[in-house]
């Protein structure tokens, strides 16, 4: 029994995908406690109101600069994926140029909108002088945001994956916490949005130079190009209407609770959603780690090797996942309690939250398997349809159920996405993705 189990401890340890994946694990847990003890100094030091404007530009950020990042940030694992097993270095740095060209005009069309659009539109729907302000100082680093996060997946690609994920997970939020501390220290409270935005900026600065190092860190020579910028854009845009899609589904309640609630009850629903991710962390990380592989496999029409890629990352998920959502629907108050005495008031919110993101683990690699086999545009209608769903849901349940009403939103839409995902691809490739 025992020489059993040690058998097929010793087989799992082996596995390179698992290898990886808890490898990952162990950088972005770390991540996560550095995010979760930066929340509870922010929740400590600063007013209700300051967080809620932190919280409310950051989500902003997600939203748009998924936008102007037209899916590069996923569809480069993609082109990697294309280009095995005659992998060229030279083609993916042409690629990658590219995508930084039209991440900048992206951006830029997006600021010129800003800079024209009307303020006391934007003040009258949130009953906030302020909020566009902080629009178009946001509107302004966006440029610097995509190129970070761009940045961390090209480090992926070119196979430095501990980098990658240092900088994904430690690096970005290390100099706006080295901030933070000072402006208290100051007493500069106010300044902490401005400083959250100037930290994407150095962040973009050396995610790029660091870029450039591995890029020439090997012969990369490459007299054509295996990619047009058309097709680049034909193969990212189906991913960035999914990505946008996913992210204004985790917009549209912070847009709404603002607009009804107010600063502090965006701040208070802000922390139930920033402990809801570490399900998703443990979610993404595994996805991400099999993401190429499915779409090399995927390519060379090894389904067997698709198929059981899949179910070894759901297994994995459901295991590292199920403890920690039992954890937060037994504590939640304990738990959030940690924030603050007032931020006890979403704990219904976070018991809806933990409960959704803990069905959708069961659905493995759902999130990534469309973008990596080449049905981006499939996964796109899917998700556009979960996003109608979202808003609805956002605009008829928050006015009457705060925090509750966007928990039930998020997570009721989460699921249809899922779901709609594990059902298309088991009729059409006879994959389940669902873990049962």
């Amino acid at each position: 029994m025992l020489k059993t189990i040690r058998f097929h401890l010793l087989k799992t340890v082996q596995n390179p995908v698992v290898r990886q994946s808890f490898l990952t694990l162990l950088i972005r847990v770390f991540g996560v406690v550095l995010l979760f003890g930066f929340t509870l100094f922010l929740t400590q030091k600063y007013t209700p109101k300051i967080v809620g404007q932190y919280d409310f530009v950051r989500t902003f950020l997600f939203a748009i600069g998924s936008i102007c990042l037209l899916g590069f940030d996923q569809s480069i694992l993609y082109f990697k994926g294309r280009l095995y097993p005659d992998f060229s270095l030279g083609h993916l740095r042409k690629v990658y140029l590219k995508m930084v060209l039209m991440l900048f005009f992206a951006s830029l069309l997006l600021f010129v909108f800003i800079i024209l659009l009307d303020a006391s539109v934007v003040a009258q729907f949130f009953s906030d002088d302020a909020t566009y302000l902080l629009l178009l100082k946001a509107s302004a680093a966006l440029f610097f945001y995509g190129l970070s996060i761009l940045n961390v997946e090209v480090f992926r690609a070119l196979d430095e994956v501990v980098v990658s994920e240092l900088f994904r997970n430690v690096f970005k939020y290390l100099p706006i916490i080295v901030v933070a501390f000072i402006l208290v220290q100051w007493q500069l409270e106010p300044f902490l949005v401005d400083a959250f935005l100037l930290s994407f900026v150095f962040s973009g600065v050396l995610t790029t130079l660091l870029a450039f190092y591995f890029f020439t860190k090997k012969p990369a020579s490459c007299s054509t190009d295996c990619f047009s910028s058309r097709e680049i854009i034909t193969q990212s845009f189906p991913i960035a209407v999914s990505g946008m899609a996913i992210f204004l589904m985790m917009s549209f309640d912070i847009l709404f609770l603002k607009k009804y609630q107010g600063d502090a009850t965006v701040a208070y629903y802000a922390v139930a959603v920033k402990l809801m991710t570490l399900l998703s962390v443990i979610i993404l990380t595994v996805n991400i780690t099999v993401s190429a592989a499915i779409a090399a496999s995927f390519s060379n029409k090894e389904i067997d090797k698709v198929q059981k890629m899949v179910q070894n990352s759901s297994r994995l998920i459901v295991a590292i996942t199920l403890p920690a959502v039992i954890g937060l629907l037994l504590f939640p108050e304990f738990i959030l309690h940690f924030f603050g005495s007032n931020y006890i008031v979403a704990k219904e919110a976070l018991v809806v939250l933990v409960l959704g993101q803990g069905f959708c683990a069961f659905f493995g690699s759902a999130p990534v398997y469309l973008n990596m086999t080449g049905r981006q545009r499939i996964f796109q209608r899917i998700v556009l349809g979960a996003l109608v769903l979202n808003f609805l849901l956002n605009y008829w349940l928050i006015p009457s159920y705060g925090m509750l009403g966007a928990a039930i939103a998020f997570s009721a839409s989460a699921l249809f996405w899922n779901l709609g995902t594990v059902l298309f691809v088991y009729v059409k490739d006879g994959i389940k993705l669902f873990l049962s």
